[in-house]
């Protein structure tokens, strides 16, 4: 019931569209899939989200070489030097809910890919997350998430990592064995905020997959 004291329905009994390529009807939608995709793979265990319908055909599947970065920042300033190259898959890590803390937005990275006309060649994956102007292969909430010991945080510079949006997987092209030896080497980084209700929340959060919910 709504405040008119009718459903929502009763409420539109008597309305019908009028142009019908902008209201569209489940029988004639603007993409057979939805808009967004969950991937899961050995790089994502617990999943991570990219916006399909953004993502131009030729970066639906995509192999490349890891880029590693530990902070927005650090992305960001190698992507306005020059230091990117075309089949690049960008790893942004420590940005999680945990890590970041907070799961801070990646717009500018991703901004600065199209500014300078990657976005048809680099895709860029982060336990961060995306604003909803996110365009090109910008795949985010990886979970788990580095700060929490995730694949993630062992993908180490040159790696290959596959791609396949259509398929819903992103895998890291590095045997199993390797992948423990290095969780196993792996120690969690000193948070970047120690005081104050941010250090709190960084220590109690959940993983995105669950919500990123302080618990």
């Amino acid at each position: 019931m709504t405040v008119t004291g009718k459903t929502v329905g009763e409420n539109l009994v008597n309305v019908h569209t009028i142009d019908h390529d902008i209201l569209r009807s489940v029988d004639n939608p603007y993409h057979s899939e939805g808009g967004l995709a969950a991937l899961f793979g050995n790089l994502a265990p617990e999943g991570c989200v990219v916006k399909q319908t953004a993502v131009l055909d030729e970066m639906l599947r995509h192999e490349g070489p890891a880029r590693i970065f530990e902070s927005e920042e650090e992305a960001t300033e190698a992507i306005v030097q020059g230091k990117i190259n075309k089949g690049d898959v960008l790893v942004i890590r420590y940005e999680g809910p945990q890590g970041g803390p907070g799961m801070r937005e990646m717009l500018t990275p991703t901004s600065a890919l199209a500014g300078m006309k990657l976005d048809p060649h680099v895709a860029l994956i982060t336990d961060g997350r995306f604003s909803g102007g996110t365009k090109g292969a910008s795949i985010g909430h990886v979970s788990p998430e580095a700060m929490q010991g995730g694949p993630i945080a062992v993908i180490e510079e040159g790696d290959i990592i596959h791609i396949d949006i259509p398929g819903k997987t992103i895998n890291l092209q590095v045997p199993e064995k390797n992948i423990s030896e290095r969780l196993k080497k792996w120690s969690q980084p000193e948070p970047r905020i120690t005081k104050g209700y941010m250090a709190r929340y960084s220590k109690m959060v959940s993983s995105a997959a669950e919500g990123a919910v302080v618990k």
